[in-house]
């Protein structure tokens, strides 16, 4: 009952559903011959399944995480820590917003970084749209509450996009003379933060938190179920795909 249940569950929920109802119709049609109408609904059921199993999902991501390594004895003088998106106006036990999963990784890799290097960080996370505040007060509020204290604690609310990251937290680091940075950020992110540093002259050590992918994994029949994580992963490859192309080519 147990393993009839995980395998019913994800084709009752999106996108599963959606690839049910897609490969079904599609059948049908092909039953009533109907042939370009049944082959394309199966052809896109088919399509959207694909899209939303781990291996595909992995096999996407694992071009922005390789090569990507965490530092053995990580050295420097301040931390950079990118923000990775906020739910701004949800209730929180200290207060009003948290952070999403890719940023709270972000903070929580930062603070056992601060923890042992006793060294400040960059909060650099600004207001991207109106309607939205800069994150950076939330993740500063979680950094306090894990131990940091709140006089180590720099933000850099004006940035937008990884580009203005990378400038507005290396003109703090010019006026403060920080000399090595440690940049922290998602692992699938790391490689456009690196160039985007390094378009304005600002060497870093890369940290990267929370990897997707790692060599050697191995799937199990659960993993070709589709997922609604996966097609976000697949999301987030594309959108650092995209960025990296755009950074090469307008900066």
């Amino acid at each position: 009952m147990f393993i009839l249940k995980k395998i019913l569950t994800p084709f009752l929920l999106p996108p599963g559903i959606f690839i049910v109802f897609l490969i079904y119709s599609g059948i049908r049609l092909l039953f009533k011959k109907q042939w370009n109408g049944g082959i394309v609904n199966c052809l896109a059921g088919i399509f959207i399944w694909t899209l939303s199993i781990s291996p595909v999902a992995d096999a996407i991501i694992t071009g922005l995480e390789s090569n990507i390594e965490i530092p053995k004895n990580p050295q420097g003088d301040v931390i950079i820590l990118l923000g990775g998106g906020s739910n701004i106006g949800s209730s929180d036990l200290s207060g009003v917003g948290s952070p999403t999963g890719d940023a709270l990784a972000r903070i929580v890799t930062a603070v056992r970084l601060q923890n042992r290097l006793n060294i400040p960080i960059i909060v650099s996370s600004g207001q991207v749209y109106k309607n939205k505040p800069s994150d950076a007060p939330i993740i500063k509020r979680f950094l306090v509450d894990l131990g940091v204290p709140s006089n180590k604690i720099i933000l850099e609310d004006k940035s937008r996009d990884t580009i203005e990251n990378a400038r507005y937290a290396g003109e703090i680091c010019k006026k403060m003379e920080f000399k090595k940075p440690i940049l922290v950020t998602s692992a699938y992110h790391m490689k456009r933060s690196v160039l985007s540093f390094k378009r304005v002259d600002i060497e870093v050590t890369p940290l990267p938190a929370d990897f997707k992918t790692w060599k050697g994994m191995k799937y199990g029949w659960e993993d070709y179920l589709p997922s609604v994580s996966s097609l976000g992963d697949i999301g987030r490859a594309v959108h650092e795909y995209m960025g990296l192309l755009f950074y090469k080519l307008a900066y």
